[in-house]
């Protein structure tokens, strides 16, 4: 792996453990956001009762933890970079009483199991922010079994994810950021149509699909959005600290604007919008 890439894992790494005591606290809410997408995958995946599936950007554990609920027979082993996440997932594990479900501490593009161990692959929301897009797919594609399959779930583009964008359009006004590269990790980098379809195809992938899923996600009020926001980026946190009080305020108050304007009767719901992409070895 290039220098480059090397420092985007470990500085990936550094983030998401140091705010795992946010998702912890959040799991509930989050897991219940994106429960639809897991669905999806699950769906696409067709999962069966003796499969071997790998569960990668696993976070706090969602989907392989229903996945193994499933697979009776079989097991699902979840991998990420954060070793302070998959804490929480083995925690929600046990929780579950599920004997089936073990993690495993691993870099997507360099995944440490032999050619053709698993039956089954799923990723959520973890693909955009892979180093190496490409050599990730190669690595899922070494690792699937011949006639597995594979699917993910990844953002479609900023109009249709308001819940992002409600605070993200708000720090842009008042953070003057460089632009980042076409192919640099980050939440829409494989929004656009035949982006991935692309990717797993050159990685060797056959019958390979994609599936736009929208919904809503009810933040309740705009308190609860602000305390969700700040308490889950560390991107978002580190660049708040450089402003001042004031600053702060400003975008505080513009933010609670755009979520007043969009609630509902003492709810907040925000669209967001995913591409599944599926396909078999």
């Amino acid at each position: 792996m290039e220098l480059q890439q090397e420092q985007i894992r470990e500085q990936q790494k550094q983030a998401w453990n140091k705010v795992s005591s946010g998702w912890k606290k959040w799991d509930g809410f989050i897991m219940e956001f994106l429960r639809p997408m897991g669905d999806a995958i699950i769906d696409k995946l067709q999962v069966k009762e003796d499969d071997i599936v790998l569960d990668i950007a696993a976070g706090t554990g969602e989907p392989g933890l229903t996945i193994a609920a499933i697979t009776k027979n079989g097991r699902v082993t979840g991998t990420d970079l954060a070793g302070d996440m998959l804490k929480i997932a083995e925690a929600n594990a046990l929780a579950k009483g599920l004997k089936n479900y073990n993690t495993k501490t691993a870099d997507v593009c360099e995944l440490p199991f032999e050619a053709n161990t698993f039956t089954k692959i799923s990723c959520r929301m973890g693909f955009m922010f892979f180093p190496d897009m490409q050599l990730a797919a190669n690595e899922m594609y070494r690792v699937l079994k011949p006639g597995g399959r594979l699917a993910i779930a990844v953002w479609a583009g900023p109009d249709k994810n308001i819940w992002y964008t409600a605070m993200a359009s708000v720090m842009n006004k008042y953070i003057e950021t460089p632009p980042s590269a076409p192919d640099a990790p980050g939440m829409f980098r494989c929004a656009a149509p035949r982006v991935m379809t692309s990717v797993f195809a050159q990685a060797g992938f056959k019958h390979v699909g994609e599936q736009e899923l929208t919904g809503k996600v009810d933040f309740v009020d705009a308190d609860t959005y602000w305390r969700n926001r700040t308490e889950l980026s560390e991107t978002l946190v580190a660049a708040l600290a450089k402003l001042d009080d004031a600053k702060v305020a400003a975008i505080k108050n513009e933010v609670y604007a755009i979520i007043n304007a969009n609630s509902v009767n003492g709810h907040a719901p925000l669209d967001w919008g995913i591409n599944i992409i599926y396909a078999e070895k």
